[in-house]
């Protein structure tokens, strides 16, 4: 999911660039692009790097640029099955008679033709030399060891080119690509078995609240089963993640104070999700200032999803998410993995957001950029998913996450949305 720029919008005036303090809290909302680059500028990319074979490089980030050791075809080659033939042959205005003069296949080296003649060649085998033309086999009549052409190929006919692709010291790949099939075809194609990487980063993971029981156990009177935990896991279940469960904490700050700078000590990221607004048992911002560090977002212009948090503690940067769980997932999608990714050395940008239409009219209040859970319903005249929405009360429900197939997007300005409009559509 993408950030767009949005104008800041307070619910009191204030400089948004000013330091946050817990004094001051309520009012400040900094727009999304602004949180997001403030993330951003924290994110160092690791520098360690290991060499990988290619069976395990798919999904890790490429630590160096690299470039082709070889051309790309290595030699000129048929681009299908049919007849090499040399173009000067054929003179006059046809049809042409050529003898057959050998056969070649793909893992062959090239035959003497230099008798003259065509050579029956398949897909993959090298063109010999002279040869300029491979005529394909649907558009040939043979007889015996005799075909009969009755069109004249053009030179370079079907035949794929020396270097074409690729030549010898061009990039194949960039720094920083996260390396999935078509790399690893591409790195296997110039002959590589292995590749340097960087390291996974480390990522320590806590949920808070004292409310918090796990799946499985029963619940006491107050208690709710604590889905953030592995909402989280499953998305930090990356191959270029290395993440550790720290499990649950209670709303103690002492404990809190503890598991804080227990995880930053040797983590690249640190992310909790709950205790980051300003009620009494919210204790994440002070938690955080406590343990030594320091905090660059506190409250975000953002539905669901305002009380993101985003710091320093150490060489760690701290994601602290809200504890609803729809507002956790946004945040984190749209600005934690986006951190996360920077701070794994990943260049490669997400992909971007689609449109739909709007199956429904919507009065909202303007001022926070808004992400709202909603279903496809079918197409639009213009061939774009309709969408409708779901509750407008959404931010703790994990079954609606579980049943939309995306996000609508609000501008932060939007105040109607009619009937028929387009929309920016984030799916899931």
């Amino acid at each position: 999911m993408s950030a767009i720029k949005d104008e800041v919008w307070n619910d009191e005036a204030c400089d948004c660039d000013a330091p946050s303090k817990p004094s001051n809290l309520k009012g400040k909302l900094l727009p999304l692009d602004v949180a997001l680059a403030r993330g951003l500028a924290l994110a160092e990319a690791v520098n360690e790097t290991e060499t990988v074979s290619l069976t395990h490089a798919s999904g890790r980030a490429l630590a160096a640029s690299v470039r082709t050791p070889t051309h790309l075809p290595p030699f000129d080659n048929s681009a299908m099955d049919g007849y090499a033939v040399r173009c000067a042959d054929l003179v006059g205005g046809g049809p042409w008679r050529l003898t057959i003069a050998g056969r070649i296949a793909a893992g062959e080296a090239p035959v003497d033709a230099t008798g003259g003649g065509a050579l029956r060649i398949l897909t993959g085998a090298p063109v010999p030399p002279g040869f300029d033309a491979v005529v394909m086999q649907e558009r040939v009549e043979r007889d015996g060891d005799v075909i009969l052409l009755d069109r004249r190929p053009e030179p370079g006919e079907n035949i794929r080119r020396k270097g074409e692709d690729l030549a010898v010291g061009e990039e194949l790949l960039p720094a920083g690509v996260l390396i999935g099939a078509r790399e690893v075809g591409a790195l296997a194609a110039t002959g590589k078995d292995a590749v340097a990487v960087r390291r996974k980063v480390r990522v320590k993971l806590f949920c808070t609240g004292s409310e918090l029981v796990e799946p499985g156990e029963p619940l006491r009177p107050g208690q709710i089963w604590n889905s953030n935990r592995f909402m989280l896991l499953a998305a930090l279940a990356q191959p270029w993640i290395d993440v550790v469960d720290l499990g649950a904490v209670s709303d103690d700050p002492a404990a809190l104070r503890g598991a804080l700078a227990a995880a930053a000590q040797d983590a690249d990221m640190v992310v909790t999700t709950g205790g980051v607004s300003v009620g009494d048992e919210d204790h994440m911002h002070d938690v955080l200032r406590a343990v030594g560090g320091e905090v660059r977002v506190m409250r975000l212009a953002l539905k669901p999803g305002k009380p993101l948090t985003i710091g320093k503690i150490g060489d760690a940067i701290y994601i602290g998410l809200p504890g609803n769980p729809v507002s956790a997932f946004v945040t984190w999608s749209i600005i934690g993995q986006s951190v996360l990714r920077k701070r794994a050395g990943i260049s490669r940008a997400v992909a971007m957001n689609g449109s739909a239409v709007a199956a429904f009219e919507l009065q909202r209040r303007p001022g926070r950029r808004e992400y709202r859970p909603a279903r496809i319903v079918g197409r639009a005249p213009c061939g774009r998913p309709l969408v409708e929405l779901f509750d407008a009360s959404f931010s703790a429900r994990i079954a609606t996450l579980a049943a939309a197939d995306g996000f609508v997007i609000f501008p932060a300005n939007s105040a109607r949305i009619k009937r028929g409009a387009a929309l920016e559509f984030a799916p899931l």
